[in-house]
Parts: structure tokens; C-alpha cells; sequence
């Protein structure tokens, strides 16, 4: 199995400004993406999408040629990831490159391992729709999570409130964002959120950090600077 690997970046980051090239422990962010994706497969096979001249600048300087500039109406806070997967798939179409794998890494997800994606591979099989990596909540809507009834009341989000102790509470997870291993076909189908059979690949809290705000920013280079985390 030859994936493609997509990792998209596009430039109007709104929480961290310009957060896919900042540097987290003096290296731009997306060079985390790019080097655990060329530990999977040769550069032929991995796809910086982006819209953004910063970006390719950065990445052309690591060494990784960026096949294309993303077109403008993919460029909008609008534009979905299924949009962007698309695109791409369709751009290496046009060059007589046939995938039945792809593979999405977010540059937001710096302390995802090699290991992670070979091992969200291995758990992958054209029967599925995708592999996704995924950590436990810690809010849990059996035990801490309310909804509002047509009362305005809060009432638990699942269940009855029979739970008294979290660990006795199904076991419920969450997308970390780390990892998809998509099958090319569903996708061509469906976006993403209509998937009936995924599959999970479990990853720790540390590994699962996705770098959204200036405070996970601070919470990524602190747990650099302790050496809690090794890059």
C-alpha cells in the first residue's frame, strides 16, 4: 500500500497567527508533518496543500516540492478539509496517479510519532472507511456532559445519570486529530463526518495535543523545555 499524505496548511490562522510555519523549539511547525510523513513514504507521495506563499517558501526550503498553490475558494474560513482532500486527489489524477489510501496529518499535531501513523496503517483494510486516531475524553456525556431539556433544565447529555463514578462510565472518545488513514473511494462518496466504519487507533493525551491557541502553544514548548516530550 502506497498512501498519498495531504497535509493541508492554509495561511489565515486566526488563533495562533501564522502557527503552520511558527517555530515550536526552533522549527517550523509543519516540518513536524513533514518529517514523520517522509518516514512513510518518498516525497512523490506527500502533498503540502496551501494557498499561502509563506508557506511554500518554507516547505520548498525543507526540501519538499509543493505541487500546487490551492485555489482561492479553498483558500476561505468556509472551505472544508473534504473540499481540500478532494482537490488534491483530482490534481494527481490529472497526472495518471491512481490512490486507494490517503493519509491527513495536520501540522497542528507536532508530537504524533512515526509509529502512530504505521500503526493506524496496519489497523486499516479496504472493508473500512477510515482509521482515525483518537484519545479518551475527559468529559465524559454519561457521567459530566448536560444538555438543556424544553424546559431549560439540564439533564444528562446520555443516560439516566445512573453513573456515580467516571471509570464505571462507557469508555468515550474523541478525534485527536493526529492521524486519518482515509479509504480514497468512501471519500469520492462522502465527507468525512458521514463515515459509518471507522475504526480507532488510541493515542495518549501528550502525543494527541493539537495546537489551536496560545495556550496550547505554551503547554507544547513547556513540555519541550521540561523534556517530558522528546522531538
Amino acid at each position: 500500500m502506497n498512501p498519498l499524505v495531504i497535509i493541508p496548511a492554509r495561511g489565515g490562522s486566526k488563533g495562533i497567527p501564522c502557527k503552520n510555519i511558527k517555530p515550536l523549539n526552533g522549527k517550523p511547525l509543519i516540518e513536524y508533518s513533514i518529517d514523520v510523513a517522509r518516514a512513510i513514504v518518498d516525497d512523490a507521495h506527500i502533498c503540502v496543500s496551501t494557498d499561502d506563499d509563506k508557506i511554500i517558501g518554507v516547505v520548498e526550503s525543507y526540501g519538499l516540492k509543493v505541487p500546487f498553490k490551492r485555489p482561492d475558494e479553498l483558500a476561505t474560513d468556509f472551505a472544508g478539509t473534504y473540499e481540500v482532500l478532494l482537490h488534491a486527489l483530482d490534481y494527481y489524477h490529472t497526472l495518471g496517479n491512481q490512490y486507494e489510501v490517503l493519509v491527513l496529518l495536520q501540522p497542528t499535531s507536532p508530537f504524533r510519532r512515526v509509529d502512530d501513523i504505521k500503526e493506524a496503517l496496519s489497523r486499516y483494510n479496504p472493508t473500512l472507511d477510515m482509521v482515525v486516531g483518537v484519545k479518551e475524553t475527559t468529559a465524559n456525556p454519561y457521567y459530566n456532559c448536560f444538555e438543556e431539556d424544553e424546559n431549560g433544565f439540564l439533564k444528562y447529555a446520555k443516560g439516566e445519570g445512573e453513573f456515580i463514578r467516571r471509570q464505571d462510565a462507557p469508555q468515550v472518545w474523541e478525534y485527536n486529530g493526529a492521524v486519518y488513514v482515509i479509504n480514497v473511494d468512501s471519500l469520492k462518496k462522502m465527507p468525512l463526518s458521514k463515515f459509518k466504519k471507522i475504526k480507532k487507533y488510541p493515542m495518549d493525551s501528550v502525543h494527541s495535543i493539537d495546537l489551536d491557541t496560545p495556550v496550547d502553544w505554551i503547554v507544547a514548548e513547556t513540555l519541550i523545555q521540561q523534556g517530558i516530550i522528546e522531538l
